[in-house]
């Protein structure tokens, strides 16, 4: 090489004022072969930059990405170059430079780090255990911060792969147990104010459906007969507004029903007999009369409860409870119907938590026409959570949660990553909202983001760990 390199100076010095000359007006290099000739290779090739360190792969000498584990040729004849562990690593394509400009040198050497990543550095040039030279940081090197420089080759090495942080709904569903319950509000009873005896009960069982109206019984009461009178001696003795008025009330006070007391009035008469009717439409949930018995005032005669809206009552653990939010969509699911889904919202929230069982008590409406769910049902409940605007989102991968902090990996391109502390919101369906920290647009590290906050929690600790003069 050195003989090569006299020899193209020889030439040079001889050819200056003439062939040199030409070549330099002309502007420019001459052609391949003689610039082989004259040395022009030879003496960019000992301007390159020597590495150290052991030699990791051998490259195509013409740049080409033709890589080797050893060493060979390429089908001309030259032999492949030894890329050392000093040098940057690189898989882009790159073409080979004919001649470039001189860049600047790098800043003065601030210290050496282990080739390896260790913590360990040094403040003179030195080798690690397996002879390897240590890597010296420059200034503007290692100043920006929590900035982390990876090396393309290394990027590819290690499958670091980014995301663009966008707007998403994000939600998940909540499966929780429940049961079938009546609706308190649809529940009614049948009993007198007044002492009194059944004549008939009307042919109506445990479980058979009423109509509002409907002649449940009929029933005689002294009391009601008794107040009955007075109010028709009043009618028809054309008495004072005000003791007409006082009769009618006694009769409404005892419970006697507005359409007995019209009935009265119709006909001059106090019939022997009073029709006790249905004050809804439902299901017949409890019997207790029977012919000719008689019944005490409040007594519990019949049980009645409508059933076409039903509650489904399901406890909902803890952890979960902040997720679900009142009016939130709600999908009920009962053996008796498979493959049906019957949809509802969450209408009330139970302002306390079990102590056993560490649920708290959710209540959800479900119209019932069909009458199909019935009380004490077993179901399988699923509460819809999360807000239907789209929120600022990252893949669950992006998210590095220690329990006290959380961390997402910002990619700022061309081998630099950031880390950046956030505030997480709502998980579900594979994302998580993120409040703070990040906007729409970023990009952050979805695959191998553990290892760049190693590396990054590294460099901070080389930082504490260097002598203050030789920190950048």
């Amino acid at each position: 090489m050195k003989r090569i390199a006299l020899t193209g100076l020889a030439l040079a010095a001889v050819l200056a004022a003439g062939v040199g000359g030409y070549w330099a007006g002309v502007g420019g290099l001459p052609a391949p072969g003689l610039r082989q000739w004259f040395g022009v290779e030879a003496t960019l090739a000992a301007a390159e930059p020597v590495g150290t360190g052991a030699v990791i792969y051998h490259q195509d000498p013409g740049g080409k990405p033709a890589y080797s584990a050893s060493p060979r040729q390429t089908g001309d004849g030259r032999a492949f170059r030894a890329v050392r562990a000093s040098e940057d690593v690189s898989f882009e394509d790159k073409p080979p430079a004919v001649v470039a400009a001189s860049p600047a040198g790098p800043g003065r050497i601030l210290y050496y780090r282990n080739p390896m990543g260790l913590p360990d550095t040094s403040p003179v040039p030195k080798k690690d255990s397996m002879g390897m030279d240590y890597i010296p940081v420059h200034e503007g090197e290692d100043d920006d911060g929590p900035v982390v420089k990876v090396s393309l080759g290394r990027l590819q090495r290690t499958g670091v792969r980014s995301k663009l942080v966008e707007r998403r709904v994000v939600g998940r569903l909540v499966r929780v147990p429940g049961t079938v319950q009546l609706d308190e509000r649809r529940i009614s009873v049948v009993a007198t104010r007044s002492e009194a005896f059944v004549n008939e009960v009307a042919n109506i069982t445990t479980g058979d459906r009423v109509t509002k109206g409907q002649v449940l019984l009929r029933l005689y009461s002294p009391d009601i007969a008794a107040a009955g009178a007075q109010f028709l001696t009043d009618l028809n003795g054309g008495g004072r507004d005000s003791a007409l008025g006082g009769a009618r009330q006694r009769l409404e006070n005892i419970g006697l029903p507005t359409e007995a007391i019209a009935e009265i009035e119709r006909t001059r008469k106090v019939p022997l007999s009073v029709a006790w009717r249905a004050p809804r439409d439902g299901i017949v949930l409890e019997r207790t009369v029977v012919d000719g018995m008689k019944v005490a005032p409040g007594e519990v005669l019949f049980r009645l409860a409508d059933i076409s809206t039903i509650w489904v009552l399901a406890d909902v653990p803890e952890f979960d409870l902040g997720a679900v939010r009142l009016g939130a969509p709600v999908t009920i699911r009962v053996r008796s119907l498979p493959g049906r889904g019957l949809n509802g919202r969450v209408s009330l929230i139970y302002p306390q938590v079990g102590e056993a069982t560490r649920a708290t008590r959710v209540r959800i409406e479900i119209a019932n026409p069909d009458g199909a769910l019935l009380p004490n049902m077993y179901a399988e409940v699923e509460i819809g959570t999360g807000d239907a605007a789209p929120v600022v989102a990252v893949p669950d991968d992006a998210v590095i949660d220690t329990g006290t902090r959380q961390v997402v990996i910002l990619d700022r391109g061309e081998g630099r990553f950031e880390p950046r502390e956030v505030k997480i919101g709502l998980r579900g369906e594979g994302f998580t909202e993120i409040r703070e920290g990040i906007a729409e647009g970023d990009r952050v590290v979805v695959a191998a983001n553990f290892l760049i906050d190693a590396e990054s929690n590294l460099k901070a600790a080389l930082r504490g760990l260097t002598p203050p003069e030789a920190q950048p």
